[in-house]
């Protein structure tokens, strides 16, 4: 009925339709991506071993012995 006016078509609103669509799978696809990356970095950018970590990692490379194990690992849980 009207081809080219204000009725006819998607118009000017259709393309805010769109670009507002854009935008949000924008934003949506930045944050998936932020979350992915701090999981895959630890979260917070730090080392995150442990000194228990530290030590199972020595004792499971031979550096030290089960009673040095034994030993630091009380000492470490305190």
């Amino acid at each position: 009925m009207w081809p080219y006016g204000y009725g006819g078509g998607w118009g000017w609103m259709g393309v805010g339709w769109i670009t507002m669509l854009a935008f949000w799978v924008v934003v949506i696809a930045g944050v998936v991506v932020a979350v992915r990356w701090m999981n895959a970095h630890g979260g917070t950018g730090q080392d995150l071993e442990t000194p228990m970590k530290i030590l199972r990692r020595r004792y499971a490379a031979g550096e030290i012995t089960k009673e040095q194990f034994d030993s630091m690992k009380r000492d470490v849980a305190v």
